[in-house]
């Protein structure tokens, strides 16, 4: 008799909740830096810029809505992916083929990105109000009451602006992601030359925040510029041909800042959900 643990549905979300707190200054410089309308700043000099105009606390502005997408968004793809994949692994006796993995983290991307759209807006807009005139902020105080703000001062459609881009942003990061980590973890151990640990769940997850963050980054871009929008956008084929006009670096702008955060973020992700899965995830006794 041999005893493996799974994963639990809701593990996906606490694992990126944690992951979030750890990497939200990177998601708030690269909200910064791709909402620029001509490079003017790198990194550093954006996160230096914050720090000084608002102090080291600005970097988590917005920590709320993170949290509060994490727990809509990652919670939601997670469990999609995950229950399936266990299930007809179970039934199959063996590792589901990998386009098998890319379809299926595709509609559980697609599911979570329309679900978490309007915490994404509202985390979109937090953590770019810190670069606007005082007179313009926002000034939201917390997740909810900038999704209750935006419901009540600009309607309900508003708070799905950009729910295309998010949801096929989100299709594109989870098969980066999920699918491509359970390969590679996959590949990693069929090599032999690794056991299931923490360094193979750390070169696995490093192989998949590569691929998701080279799939998504020019959806990334556009996402942010529609959600950020005062409503110089008809939509998004208005701004992908915007965008597209200050040329094909456009769409990557912000990449090494997107991937600065996104492979942390998806490292550590990974790692956090391992550790559940290993110390409070479900046992299951296979007869040999």
């Amino acid at each position: 008799m041999t005893e493996t643990r799974i994963s639990r549905w809701y593990f996906g979300g606490i694992a990126s909740c944690a992951a979030a707190c750890c990497t939200h200054p990177l998601d708030l410089i690269k909200v910064h830096l791709q909402t620029q309308q001509e490079v003017k700043m790198r990194m550093t000099g954006m996160a230096m810029q914050v720090v000084r105009s608002d102090g080291v606390l600005a970097l988590y502005n917005g920590l709320s809505a993170s949290l509060c997408r994490q727990m809509t968004y990652s919670m939601t793809r997670f469990a999609i992916y995950e229950t399936v994949r266990d299930k007809i692994s179970s039934q199959n006796q063996g590792p589901m083929p990998f386009y098998q993995k890319i379809l299926l983290a595709a509609f559980g991307g697609l599911t979570g990105g329309f679900i978490g759209t309007p915490a994404d807006m509202v985390n979109v807009r937090m953590q770019n109000d810190v670069k606007l005139p005082p007179e313009l902020r926002r000034n939201y105080a917390h997740a909810l009451d900038g999704l209750l703000r935006v419901w009540k001062e600009e309607g309900i459609r508003k708070l799905f602006s950009g729910a295309s881009m998010a949801a096929g942003r989100g299709a594109m990061v989870t098969v980066g992601q999920l699918s491509c980590y359970d390969q590679a973890k996959q590949l990693v151990l069929g090599t032999g030359l690794m056991t299931d640990n923490i360094f193979t769940h750390f070169v696995a997850s490093f192989i998949a925040g590569g691929c998701a963050t080279v799939l998504c980054q020019p959806m990334d871009v556009v996402k942010t510029r529609l959600m950020n929008s005062k409503g110089e956008y008809r939509g998004v084929i208005h701004c992908l041909s915007d965008t597209g006009k200050l040329g094909p670096k456009a769409f990557y702008k912000g990449l090494v800042p997107a991937g600065i955060r996104l492979i942390p973020h998806t490292v550590l992700t990974f790692i956090f959900l391992e550790q559940l899965r290993l110390y409070f995830g479900i046992r299951v006794v296979t007869s040999t």
